[in-house]
């Protein structure tokens, strides 16, 4: 029986729905979020990376889909949820020093005596 990970194959034999991304200047920080991110997407059959070689700034994405989106729509919602994850951090860590700093007692004036 013919996986769905087999129809749709372009002129090289690539499924649509297999992919390997090569992100650049990255490494295991970056592919272990991407991989849990894809790893989340119940869309998302396997989910994995690779660096390649220590030595080299580059991490190998592999993303296999069930087959009712693409490979591709799959890398760039787990993309889009790492980029609202960290507007989420950021604002709460702002939100929390804005708080902190409020909570702070005046500083002493050094002048009067």
């Amino acid at each position: 029986r013919e996986s769905s990970a087999g129809r749709d194959r372009g002129s090289r034999g690539m499924s649509v729905y297999e992919k390997t991304f090569t992100l650049k200047d990255e490494d295991h920080t970056m592919g272990n979020a991407v991989r849990y991110m894809l790893n989340k997407n119940p869309q998302v059959a396997l989910a994995g990376y690779s660096v390649p070689h220590p030595m080299e700034k580059s991490v190998n994405v592999r993303v296999q889909t069930t087959g009712e989106v693409t490979a591709t729509a799959a890398m760039r919602d787990a993309l889009l949820d790492i980029m609202s994850v960290c507007e989420h951090v950021s604002d709460t860590f702002d939100t929390a020093v804005k708080d902190f700093r409020a909570k702070q007692p005046a500083p002493m004036d050094a002048d009067k005596s």
